[in-house]
């Protein structure tokens, strides 16, 4: 089992910045990727950020290409979100996320999610 404990969502205004926090705890030495995701209402849950626990590939959609930045530290098992020049509709629930296995895609474990809202 893994648990994820998620922090740093809330309310910010238009062109502001979030970091979102995401430790990880229980069975990590079986981690092989952690990333981000959102649903906003009335869309798909959407990956916005992915790293290897190894190797430090990361992955972004075009959507958020250059403002969202996600790093790791091993030795927490944290995951980090930095989101730069926020915009009104990356107003979403976000989630962290852990794979346990190499098949690309898979995530097994999520956390609980945290509401960001930009307003403007």
């Amino acid at each position: 089992q893994v648990q994820l404990v998620e922090s740093g969502g809330g309310l910010v205004q238009a062109g502001g910045s979030l970091r979102l926090s995401c430790a990880a705890s229980g069975r990590t030495f079986s981690t092989w990727a952690m990333g981000w995701f959102r649903r906003a209402p009335g869309k798909e849950r959407e990956a916005v950020a992915t790293i290897s626990w190894s190797g430090g590939s990361t992955y972004y959609p075009d959507s958020v290409k250059g403002r969202f930045t996600i790093s790791r530290d091993n030795a927490k098992n944290t995951v980090y979100l930095q989101m730069n020049s926020l915009k009104p509709e990356d107003t979403a629930v976000y989630y962290c996320a852990v794979s346990i296995g190499p098949t690309i895609g898979k995530y097994d474990y999520w956390g609980q999610g945290t509401q960001v809202t930009v307003s403007s």
